[in-house]
């Protein structure tokens, strides 16, 4: 499993530690990533990994439905375009259906 967000697109990022006497070490700077379980008004659950400022964003945005389909599909991951299509097919599915 890739330690990178598929929202942000955050990954690990890499640096040194630098000790007292200046002697620097590699290291790795980890993304703050969550396992989450997203309520999507169409799919029901959905479990994704993502970044905590994502986590925030969809939040803001409205909900996972809301921020896939107002965001354009050139500035979403493959994953998150995978999950937009299921998102918009499931809704038209449910519109038919009434």
């Amino acid at each position: 499993m890739a330690r990178r967000c598929p929202v942000t697109g955050k990954g690990v990022q890499v640096g040194h530690n630098v000790s007292h006497s200046n002697v620097k070490t590699k290291r790795r700077f980890l993304p703050n990533l969550q396992t989450i379980s997203l309520l999507s008004d169409a799919l029901g659950p959905v479990r994704m990994r993502l970044s905590t400022n994502a986590i925030r964003t969809i939040e803001f945005k409205g909900g996972i439905d809301a921020f896939v389909k107002a965001t354009p599909d050139r500035k979403l991951s493959a994953e998150v375009r995978r999950l937009k299509r299921r998102i918009l097919g499931a809704a038209a599915a449910k519109q038919a259906a009434t």
